[in-house]
């Protein structure tokens, strides 16, 4: 039975694709007493409203993380929050960047703040690979992020209220995903433009996303920052996994983007273990007031430890790539 069953749960970001694969799952195995949608795009509540009927479990709030008032009307009465509100563009992020400041990071700062004040027991914050030796805008303000949610068990010390961190790659089937702008792009016989031939990349799906937040809030004391243990995928056989035969087209990296993406830094490392029979990491927190300490069974990673997409020791075939596609998209 997990730690979520039968709660109180709000869900920022809602409307997101993880945030509709998350709805899915809760409403399906979670039986919550009532499931908090926050978000800021009236039409997109509206869609998403409409996927799941008038089922009295779910209640709609529109808002936006900015607004710490807001939150905390939102957050009354919760048990258990997941903050998948962000701003993730990283060519828009570089022109925009105190945009993406306001709601990554002060944003953030506002779940914490609320969730402390509404007596919230355990807060799932999610990040991403570009959060680790962030070399673009987005990257910087999810590091930030990251940092403030693990610092946040510091301030909720005396309170029943923790903080852990999910971090993972690239989403298939996500809004952001390039599969379905691969398809689009093969089936009008274009070919498909790859930012570098050599890129390697992480990519989870979102029922593995869900899971891995279900996941960490079974076992987190808070601190934590979790990573999982997945397969990389060369970009060039995602593409030809989409587009058998297509074309594939070299453009170079775009600003702020690298060869290869990285989950575990060599600095994050030192402090990392191993858990549930290796499907995840724990990035444990280096200073922990409030109480902590390894999970049972934890194993330690190798000295020098760094998980990076072209240093992986799982791949994806093209076959085993274009068959996930097939069978969750």
């Amino acid at each position: 039975m997990s730690t979520l069953e039968g709660s109180s749960i709000l869900i920022t970001g809602g409307t997101g694709s993880f945030g509709k694969a998350f709805i899915r799952y809760a409403l399906a195995h979670l039986n919550p007493r009532r499931l908090v949608v926050f978000s800021r795009d009236e039409l997109k509540q509206y869609e998403v409203r409409q996927l799941f009927g008038d089922d009295p479990r779910l209640r709609w709030f529109l808002g936006d993380v900015r607004d710490e008032r807001r939150l905390a009307r939102a957050l009354h009465g919760v048990d258990f929050v997941v903050h998948a509100a962000a701003l993730k563009q990283v060519d828009t992020a570089e022109y925009n960047p105190f945009e993406f400041v306001k709601t990554n990071v002060l944003g953030s700062q506002n779940v914490i703040e609320a969730s402390i004040d509404a007596g919230v027991a355990k807060v799932v914050a999610l990040s991403t690979d570009k959060a680790s030796s962030p070399i673009n805008l987005y990257g910087a303000t999810k590091l930030t992020a990251d940092k403030l949610f693990i610092t946040g068990n510091h301030y909720a010390a005396a309170y029943p209220t923790r903080f852990s961190v999910v971090r993972y790659g690239n989403v298939m089937g996500s809004r952001g995903s390039v599969i379905p702008f691969f398809r689009r792009l093969g089936d009008a016989g274009k070919p498909l433009p790859i930012t570098d031939l050599r890129c390697t990349r992480f990519f989870i799906t979102l029922p593995q996303a869900v899971q891995m937040v279900v996941d960490t809030f079974d076992l987190m004391q808070g601190g934590e920052l979790l990573v999982p243990r997945i397969p990389s995928m060369k970009v060039t056989d995602l593409a030809r996994a989409v587009v058998p035969d297509a074309e594939l087209v070299d453009v170079g990296l775009r600003p702020g983007e690298k060869l290869h993406e990285e989950m575990i830094s060599p600095e994050e490392g030192r402090r990392a273990v191993s858990v549930r029979d290796g499907r995840y990491f724990i990035i444990q927190p280096d200073l922990a007031s409030w109480g902590y300490s390894a999970p049972v069974g934890a194993v330690p990673v190798p000295d020098g430890f760094a998980y990076r997409s072209d240093r992986n020791d799982q791949w994806y075939t093209q076959d085993e790539i274009a068959t996930i596609i097939r069978d969750s998209l």
